[in-house]
């Protein structure tokens, strides 16, 4: 069976098959997003990771301030948030946070819950997939990433792109997957 975590992410990563691990997570069991799956599917993505990332470096989209794109209830919120932070215990275990890369901002899309989690149990980082709209948003931030040390390149992006085209895609639109 297929593993939700890091270094399984990590190694669909390193093979080209990114996009089919984020997929197969969004559509399986517990952690399932069906909706988010189908909206990436839409369009040519590019991705980085799963990189390590400061918790405060991410924006949620999803809770109980005001200003959230999707606002829920706070006493429910509260509730699942310090359920989940209970039961964490690594983050490597957990699969990894995914996030949009909007106008030089990183929109939690996937794991919002997850997020406040980890802040209240203490942690101060996260694992995160980051995905792009655009290549040039996608390197762009993929070069700030390694200006700022937050990312090292491990293959570059010629090699992925080769190696997306030699094995497909088993979705309507081709992503770059990029293992850092």
């Amino acid at each position: 069976m297929l593993k939700f975590d890091v270094i399984t992410a990590q190694q669909y990563a390193c093979a080209g098959k990114l996009e089919a691990w984020i997929h197969t997570y969004l559509n399986t069991g517990y952690w399932a997003n069906r909706g988010l799956s189908e909206g990436l599917a839409r369009q040519r993505r590019w991705w980085v990771g799963p990189i390590e990332m400061e918790l405060a470096d991410l924006v949620r989209a999803c809770g109980p301030e005001a200003c959230m794109e999707y606002h829920v209830d706070s006493a429910r919120w509260a509730e699942q948030t310090r359920q989940m932070a209970q039961f964490l215990t690594d983050p490597v275990s957990m699969p990894p946070l995914i996030v949009e890369y909007r106008q030089g901002s990183l929109s939690v899309r996937d794991g919002n819950t997850r997020h406040e989690a980890m802040r209240l149990k203490g942690w101060r980082t996260c694992w995160v997939l980051i995905w792009y709209n655009t290549e040039q948003d996608y390197r762009r931030h993929v070069d700030q990433l390694i200006e700022s040390g937050k990312l090292t390149r491990h293959a570059s992006l010629d090699d992925a792109q080769a190696k997306e085209t030699e094995h497909g895609s088993q979705y309507r639109n081709q992503s770059q997957s990029q293992g850092f």
